[in-house]
């Protein structure tokens, strides 16, 4: 097969520009490609391997990371192949097969809950044209026309004769079938197993321990290694004893990795961290050990006065409606601090490198991406290199356009050639080197008339821009979409649900040292609480029911008002609660689908409880109810975490918390009852992963008003206190 050569700039145009959402358009192409491959392989397309004993393989580029993508869309692809849900299994194309094979399999990316929506079409495409090929390549063993041949349950049967065949037994056959260039997909409706609450495909090798990840990952003649970075921001290496550790148990060398870091290769990684922590570095703190979070807040607080912003949404005149001497204008501030992914699995990768190939081993949310750094740091041809993915230990967007630990192991490799070499992060490298959701702060100022309704609503957001460190055009324009989740105007992304005449939602890009990153939920985390906590209190200073004050204003955005009206129904907003207990509401549009919450919680003597959160979402299509509704609730325990724990701080240039005693989650006991609303309305692919996170805390909050009168407008919660 004729390789192409692809120079860098060519291979990223067509790859995810940032895992956490936010891709440039490719196509996907439906060569003849089977016809390409030697009739004794199983292969029937690039989609469907079938073994000899019935065995369905189906191919799943896009990465699990425990959110069920890879039971979904093999269930999508088993469903237009026709075969036997019990025989399938999956496996993982390599990015550099696919380059080879004119990205057959797509978009690698796997981020902003894309991996379903973004390619239900062409993997059902690909299991259906598997299915006709195996039907064709029995009808042609029978010498019938194929519209007298059927395929369910992975048999083929021809109705006139009785007679009927494996999948297993054509396969061959089949991979020589011409590939239709057409197949009508089928219509949700008539779904078998698409659609249905299908058990996860990866669970039993999770429960056994069969299942590797990148920590486990074990090659002969492997070299270990542990790597510390300079902690504070932009900070270098100034310089290190390599001979200090050289002698102790188990080293190999002692590395300079880049300008930033210094690692240590032995044969186990405890003697390599050993060896690392022992090494004496002097460091080049640079100008950034100056910074701290009271610094960075003030740079943001100077945002929200700036007279120069870059506007996301504008309707009407916002600013003459609020300036109007009739208005009754309320004002409030929110923030939203650091927060890092703290992934169970920290950040690794293997690599072996000889003069002629390099490959890495790695857990990653984007394996293009991948590919594309192993070719530069190795310095050879795209063509020359290979990424075997592997399951991740939790993603939540770090694994995805920032992958600094994939350049660090190919360095590492290239000083031992033919020896893989993997690099494990500690827990402490990993929380003070992440790639931090972004700190932001927000000044809502709105208009109400004598009637209560919101005449006008200027929301400016002061704070870092994910984007404009990896897109040129942000840096050039000062305009970076991904703040605006949430929050635009129209669109099937993430729509502003309310109907306000005089709206400007406006962004004064302030960039602390501190690298952004993509943070599972993304923008859409602070934009839903900035504007459904506000949203409460303009309903408490009309005199309004929450509820009654959000449903005049969504009378024009049905989906977002559908989800809002059945978590209210559920949860029993038009009853009293319980003795003690007070309800909370929240909804917003976020990566293609349409999310509520409604919160109950109580506070005694200062401390809260929250007792139980009522979710709905409307993500178009489900493909596997019981993995909806797990992901929803887990997205709460993420959520919930951010809202009440979550936060980094920054003193002398670095991240103060460096482990989980310091950087707090949510307990299991603490967590509240979920109760999930499924209701897909069909006509749209929406995500399911993220969207709820954005609901969880202003639900948390405004019930938290409700109970004690006190707004809570700068997170983390456990930093307010609730008594009297």
């Amino acid at each position: 097969m004729t390789v192409a050569t692809f120079s860098r700039r060519n291979f990223l145009i067509g790859t995810v520009a940032a895992a956490g959402g936010f891709s440039l358009g490719f196509q996907v192409p439906f060569p003849v490609e089977a016809q390409e491959q030697p009739a004794v392989l199983p292969e029937v397309n690039a989609w469907v391997v079938i073994r000899p004993d019935d065995t369905v393989v189906i191919r799943i580029a896009r990465s699990e990371m425990g959110q069920g993508t890879l039971t979904g869309l093999a269930q999508l692809v088993a469903e237009e192949l026709e075969c036997d849900w019990s025989k399938v299994t999956t496996e993982y194309p390599t990015p550099g097969d696919s380059l080879r094979r004119s990205r057959i399999w797509g978009s690698f990316s796997t981020g902003g809950s894309r991996g379903i929506r973004e390619s239900h079409e062409y993997v059902r495409q690909g299991g259906a044209v598997a299915r006709e090929m195996l039907v064709a390549a029995a009808a042609s063993l029978w010498n019938v026309p194929t519209t007298e041949c059927s395929a369910s349950n992975s048999v083929i049967r021809h109705a006139p004769s009785g007679r009927s065949v494996t999948f297993g037994a054509v396969a061959s056959l089949a991979a020589q079938m011409p590939t239709p260039t057409h197949v009508t997909l089928k219509d949700p409706k008539d779904w078998k197993i698409a659609g249905k609450p299908l058990p996860r495909l990866d669970t039993r090798d999770k429960l056994t321990g069969k299942q590797i990840y990148g920590t486990d990952l074990r090659l002969p003649g492997m070299l270990n290694a542990s790597i510390r970075a300079c902690p504070v921001f932009g900070g270098t290496v100034a310089s290190f004893d390599a001979g200090s550790v050289s002698r102790m148990p188990g080293v190999r060398k002692v590395v300079q990795v880049d300008e930033t870091s210094v690692a240590v290769v032995a044969d186990t990684w405890w003697q390599a961290q050993c060896a690392v922590l022992a090494l004496p570095i002097v460091w080049n703190e640079g100008p950034n050990n100056a910074v701290t979070t009271r610094s960075i807040a003030a740079m943001l607080e100077e945002g929200l006065e700036a007279e120069q912003a870059v506007p996301g949404t504008a309707i009407g005149d916002a600013r003459a409606a609020l300036a109007n001497d009739d208005a009754k204008v309320i004002s409030a501030t929110y923030s939203f601090p650091y927060q890092h992914h703290a992934t169970m699995e920290p950040m690794n990768a293997t690599a072996l490198y000889t003069r002629d190939k390099c490959e890495v081993w790695v857990p990653t949310q984007n394996g293009e991406q991948s590919l594309s750094i192993v070719s530069e740091a190795s310095g050879l041809p795209i063509e020359q290199c290979e990424v075997h993915k592997l399951h991740l230990g939790g993603g939540f967007g770090r694994r995805g356009w920032h992958q600094e630990y994939v350049r660090q192991a190919v360095a590492l490799a290239r000083e031992f050639p033919g020896s893989p070499v993997k690099l494990i992060w500690s827990r402490e490298e990993d929380m003070l080197h992440g790639a931090y959701h972004p700190v932001t702060q927000c000044r809502m100022r709105a208009a109400l008339d004598p009637d209560g309704n919101v005449t006008a609503l200027h929301m400016r957001i002061s704070g870092q821009s994910i984007l404009w460190p990896l897109r040129a055009e942000v840096r050039e324009s000062g305009r970076d979409p991904a703040v605006f989740q949430g929050l635009s105007d129209g669109g099937t992304e993430g729509a502003f649900g309310y109907t306000i005449p005089n709206l400007l939602i406006d962004h004064a890009m302030r960039n602390p040292p501190v690298p952004p990153g993509f943070w599972r939920g993304v923008n859409l985390n602070q934009n839903a609480l900035y504007v459904e906590c506000f949203i409460d209190e303009l309903a408490h200073e009309a005199g309004i029911d929450p509820l009654d004050f959000r449903r005049k204003l969504l009378v024009n955005h049905p989906k977002h008002l559908a989800v809002l009206e059945a978590v209210a129904e559920k949860v029993g907003w038009e009853k009293p609660a319980g003795n003690g207990v007070h309800r909370g509401l929240a909804q917003i549009m976020g990566f293609g689908s349409y999310v509520a919450a409604a919160a109950e919680v109580s506070v005694t003597d200062g401390q809260l409880e929250i007792h139980r959160i009522v979710a709905a979402t409307d993500p178009g299509h489900v493909v596997n109810p019981a993995q909806a509704e797990r992901q929803v609730e887990g997205s709460f325990v993420y959520g919930l975490s951010a809202c009440l724990y979550g936060e980094c701080t920054i003193n002398g240039g670095r991240v103060e918390q460096e482990n989980f005693d310091t950087y707090e989650v949510m307990r299991m006991d603490q967590m509240p009852a979920v109760e999930t609303i499924l209701m897909p309305s069909g006509d749209f692919w929406g995500g399911v992963g993220e969207p709820t996170i954005a609901v969880a805390g202003p639900a948390v909050l405004n019930a938290i008003f409700a109970a004690t009168g006190k707004r809570i407008r700068q997170l983390p919660l456990k930093n307010n206190s609730l008594g009297v």
